[in-house]
């Protein structure tokens, strides 16, 4: 499996505040100002714009700017490359998920 670790490094930092999360969220559905992913998230415009810089760093947003209007649309290649790498160990945590179940299932034959 082949790694860009600083790219999947600066996904999940992106990924790890809630307020980035919906963003993107809401992103997958149509472009969006940066005051209106503010909105409903009662932060201010200056708040709402550096979550968007810290997506926009991950390369998970592209703004483009006219004149006074920022508007953001959600990229999703870079959500790609961090799947890939999460289903890499998806196996793993099946096995040991049946491993579970196999162990409660012969607990309730025993009985």
């Amino acid at each position: 499996m082949v790694e860009d670790s600083v790219g999947m490094d600066a996904v999940f930092h992106a990924l790890a505040h809630g307020a980035r999360r919906t963003m993107l969220r809401r992103l997958a559905e149509r472009e969006l100002t940066v005051g209106e992913l503010a909105e409903p998230l009662e932060m201010s415009l200056a708040a709402a714009s550096k979550h968007v810089q810290v997506l926009e760093r991950a390369g998970l947003v592209k703004r483009t700017v006219t004149g006074r209007r920022h508007v953001c649309r959600l990229e999703a290649a870079p959500l790609a490359t961090a799947s890939a790498w999460l289903n890499f160990y998806e196996h793993h945590w099946t096995e040991r998920l049946d491993a579970l179940e196999a162990l409660f299932t012969d607990e309730g034959t025993d009985r």
